[in-house]
């Protein structure tokens, strides 16, 4: 079939990849034993379900369906190639094809147990952060570029080296045993982190939200909490995207317009959400010192809970944030700390402290820094510059919504 693809099967395989791509991969990944080959293998079943689900209808299981190619393609490609049966086993053993009882009772979800396979501790743990986004999780090798803050050819190249040393290593990529998980947390917790945030900014596209990663990302985060109830940082991190989720709906207005912090409407924000959150950042606060994503959860229940932005504990947030730095010495922790900085003692140290994270170098093409410079710089009166810094923003910025904010906060610093 030629021509352009119907809407119901595009949004069927739309759906059928939010839900169903680490149960596919995971299905061909047996077979191959080899990640490349499974990820080429289920690349090409979803690009078969597009021309021939048209053709035949849209199949009672699209998941199942698309195990069924993803599988075949792999048999056809282990028999044109057999130098393939001398690859190491990745992400299973030799002798279940399927999960054994007790990964399924450890482990309710594939894609959780997915997550932990891959983010094995012989690995750099942002060589698991990236390597599970992209395989299993599915995100683009350009948004996860950009989550890191680096060209995409270069994050490209670091997928290839962290497969070929799966490869050359020889590391067994099996499901870990309940004792081993506490090991594989902080890449577990950073994955879903990172995928929660390519939802609640998409790098790209019309759409300022993605809401079936938002929600993909909730699930995970609150499966993790019933998987290992007793850690706080896992407490915090569901917590962090709870009140940070809260006020999904207001962050554009009915045009699809990205609407500032101080914009939004707080009547419409989710009490019940932000009173779920505190209750677990206050336990998360308690028996001990408080780790990266407590921490930030603090900081973003502060915004949550104040009854205007004017009136946010401004003071208490710096706090927070140079503790947060002491856990996470983070250039982008630097730079959100700025903002709080600015609200206490006005935009001209902020902005001293943005520019030199600036000659740091790490910030280079990260859009958020030009326009936070730009912002200090229109409330120090310089609106050529501020214009200027706002443009720079644009230059660096894929997503639609956020292109068009900028574009208008340039255009206001314009003389008339």
């Amino acid at each position: 079939m030629t021509g352009p693809v119907p809407a119901d099967v595009e949004a069927a395989v739309a759906d059928a990849h939010r839900r169903g791509w680490a149960q596919v991969l995971a299905a061909t990944a047996r077979v191959t034993r080899d990640l490349d080959l499974a990820e080429e293998c289920v690349q090409e079943a979803y690009a078969a379900a597009l021309a021939t689900w048209p053709r035949v209808g849209i199949p009672a299981n699209p998941v199942a369906w698309l195990v069924t190619i993803a599988k075949r393609r792999a048999f056809d490609a282990l028999r044109r190639d057999q130098v393939l049966r001398t690859k190491l086993p990745l992400l299973v053993p030799d002798d279940p094809v399927e999960p054994t009882m007790d990964e399924e009772a450890v482990f309710p979800d594939e894609s959780l147990r997915l997550i932990f396979m891959c983010c094995h501790p012989a690995l750099a743990q942002e060589a698991q952060l990236a390597l599970t986004l992209r395989l299993v999780c599915g995100v683009p090798t350009g948004e996860i570029a950009r989550a890191f803050l680096v060209p995409e050819p270069t994050m490209a190249a670091r997928l290839t080296r962290a497969k070929k040393k799966i490869s050359i290593a020889r590391i067994p990529f099996r499901v870990p045993e309940a004792a081993e998980l506490p090991d594989r947390l902080r890449a577990v917790l950073g994955v879903i982190h990172l995928l929660f945030t390519t939802g609640h900014t998409a790098p790209s596209g019309p759409s300022l939200l993605r809401t079936d990663v938002m929600d993909r990302a909730l699930r995970l985060a609150r499966m993790l909490r019933d998987l290992m109830p007793d850690e706080r940082e896992v407490w915090g991190l569901l917590a962090l995207m709870l009140v940070t989720d809260a006020r999904r709906s207001t962050r554009v207005d009915a045009q699809g317009r990205l609407l500032r912090l101080e914009e939004q409407d707080r009547s419409q924000w989710d009490r019940s959400t932000i009173e779920e959150a505190d209750h677990l950042i206050v336990a998360g606060l308690r028996g001990g010192r408080p780790g990266r994503y407590v921490l930030q959860a603090a900081i973003a229940a502060l915004y949550a809970q104040a009854p205007t932005y004017a009136e946010t504990d401004w003071p208490q947030i710096v706090t927070l944030y140079d503790s947060l730095l002491a856990v996470w010495p983070s250039p982008v922790v630097a730079l959100n700390r700025t903002v709080a900085v600015a609200m206490v003692a006005g935009p001209e140290p902020a902005l001293a402290e943005l520019e030199e994270l600036a000659r740091d170098g790490r910030l280079a093409g990260y859009q958020y820094l030009p326009a936070i410079r730009a912002d200090f710089l229109q409330r120090l009166g310089r609106d050529a510059e501020a214009e200027a810094a706002y443009r720079q923003a644009l230059e660096l910025t894929r997503n639609e919504a956020e292109r068009e904010f900028l574009t208008r906060r340039a255009m206001l610093q314009r003389p008339s």
